[in-house]
């Protein structure tokens, strides 16, 4: 069984409130998960803050078992300090279109 942390949608419209949790890969993405980790609120508060709350200990324990995060909570984890970051692809060559001047 592949597992997976990732978030599940709360709130209502326009206002978004997630969970993290770790679910089977294959269950849809507001049902069924093993555990709840934590929390992230994207929306910032009055002083620009998004806050993000997790249980840092099932976290790593989740991630030694071989639970595989998603690409926003891998994002959430390392801004956190708990892995290391994504390396970043180089960016293409803009502006050129290929060809080599005479």
């Amino acid at each position: 069984m592949v597992v997976r942390i990732r978030l599940t949608r709360l709130g209502r419209k326009n206002l978004p409130f997630y969970h993290l949790v770790v679910a089977n890969a294959k269950s849809p993405r507001d049902r069924r998960h093993l555990e709840q980790i934590g929390t992230y609120n994207p929306l910032p508060d009055t002083e620009g803050i998004k806050h993000v709350s997790m249980n840092m200990e099932r976290v790593k324990y989740w991630l030694s078992v071989g639970a595989q995060p998603s690409d926003t909570v891998q994002k959430l984890l390392s801004k956190a300090g708990i892995i290391p970051t994504k390396p970043r692809p180089a960016p293409k060559n803009s502006g050129t279109s290929g060809k080599v001047k005479n």
